[in-house]
């Protein structure tokens, strides 16, 4: 009994000393409780993250392959996709597994992706639209044939077409197609090892183009839509179908395909072909206008100078309401650079395939909001040093440049966004987003 009371009369004697000192020092007081409370919180959320950020998951053997057409009209069987993104992980593991190789030994550089076979890549993310896609691919084909012609010589429908006219402003070359300019050319000192060394493909130019179709576990007739369209338009080989065994959300499926694409150029355009396509030209002049020392660049379609105009006009009140929301926490929530891109969720972004080491192996997102894990990761990029023309390092550039192109755009009915629901995911998508990369859950590291 008195041992209870000697306790009690401690307890009351330390509350009053707690309460005497917040008279005299309040600040003292604040401080020791609340500086303790603040770490604790933020140990706990970096817990949470840990359970509950998304993690993708590692792609199914069959994932890594694709079916094309065949001149026969025939499906072919599935054959291995060519995949930079392996090789890639492979080298950069071996440099941090061997930090000292022996003399003689090709020292691998992890920033360093194997060179392109075409110029251009097209990845379509596709999740039942069979109803869309034929309209879509017309456009993008009709394009493509006439901007890049088809690899290896090939023609439309294997018919007796006129030769591809070149584009404007290239001089020379006549029939064939003059690729997009290179910004930079590094004198033969400036090279890496790799890009001096790689068989059969030194002094090479990429040409052509491929189309990458990520079949997002479909429900419907997408996948044999898009066959009999390769097989009507001699598509075979150069439209390429990849069937994921399981739904992963448009981010996972652009994603996916943007680790096997073999351009110079690598551009996403939804199924549905809302994005003007011809505007790819605009985009790739963009990226070449950013480009830095290692012609690492990005372009993204833009839909901001449609504010005010009857496309926009005419969407619902609640939806402009939530897109100006969605604006404002994205202001505030991103990064600078990131924060003052006014359009980050048009489905139509182009990439130089330099710059896909720095984005495409760091990627967490899968759903609507990985658009802006893209521009995070780019404006992060590590610095790329500045070079003369001889060679010389005369400087530095940090992040990976992103140029904001205006591109024509119309609403095609059919979309598969649910208005709210899906503007409330992305918002807390982004809080996740934001706050992982932030506390480290989410770090540029090989997984």
């Amino acid at each position: 009994m008195a041992s209870a009371e000697g306790l009690l009369e401690a307890l009351e004697q330390l509350v009053w000393l707690l309460w005497d000192t917040a008279r005299k020092e309040p600040l003292c007081l604040f401080l020791s409780l609340i500086v303790p409370l603040a770490v604790l919180g933020v140990l706990c959320i970096y817990l949470v993250l840990h359970l509950f950020a998304p993690k993708p998951r590692a792609p199914f053997p069959s994932e890594k392959t694709y079916i094309s057409t065949n001149p026969d009209g025939t499906v072919s069987a599935p054959r291995p996709l060519s995949c930079w993104y392996d090789r890639w992980r492979a080298e950069g593991r071996l440099s941090h597994e061997y930090p000292t190789i022996p003399a003689g030994f090709p020292v691998p550089d992890e920033a360093v992706i194997e060179p392109a076979e075409v110029e251009m890549s097209v990845v379509i993310p596709a999740y039942n639209e069979e109803a869309r896609i034929t309209v879509a691919l017309e456009e993008m084909v009709e394009y493509l044939d006439r901007e890049f012609g088809r690899p290896n010589g090939q023609s439309p429908q294997q018919e007796e077409q006129p030769k591809p006219t070149q584009r404007k402003g290239k001089k020379g070359k006549g029939a064939t197609h003059a690729p997009h300019r290179l910004v930079f050319n590094p004198s033969t000192a400036a090279r890496s090892p790799q890009q001096e060394t790689t068989p059969g493909r030194a002094g090479s130019t990429p040409s052509g183009y491929e189309i990458l179709i990520v079949d997002d576990g479909s429900r419907d007739r997408t996948v044999e839509v898009a066959l009999a369209f390769s097989h009507q338009h001699g598509l075979h080989d150069i439209l390429r179908v990849i069937k994921l065994v399981r739904n992963r959300g448009k981010g996972g499926a652009v994603t996916h395909g943007l680790r096997h694409v073999r351009g110079q150029y690598a551009v996403f355009a939804d199924a549905d072909g809302a994005s003007r396509f011809s505007d790819l030209g605009r985009l790739t002049e963009g990226c070449e206008d950013v480009v830095d020392g290692s012609n690492r660049g990005v372009a993204i379609g833009s839909r901001a100078h449609l504010v005010g105009s009857e496309a926009v006009v005419k969407r619902s009140a609640i939806r402009n309401l939530l897109m100006r929301s969605f604006h404002f926490i994205l202001t505030i929530l991103t990064p600078p650079a990131t924060s003052r891109i006014r359009d980050t969720q048009c489905g139509f972004k182009l990439f130089s395939r330099a710059a896909l080491p720095h984005i495409v192996p760091y990627m967490h997102a899968e759903g609507w909001i990985f658009d802006i894990e893209m521009l995070m990761l780019a404006e992060s990029a590590p610095a790329t040093p500045v070079l003369a023309s001889d060679g010389s390092v005369i400087g530095t550039s940090y992040g990976i440049k992103v140029a904001e192109v205006p591109v024509g755009w119309h609403e095609v009915d059919g979309s598969k966004m649910s208005l709210v629901q899906d503007s409330v995911k992305m918002a807390i998508g982004l809080a996740v987003l934001r706050a992982s990369w932030m506390l480290g859950v989410y770090r540029r590291r090989l997984t």
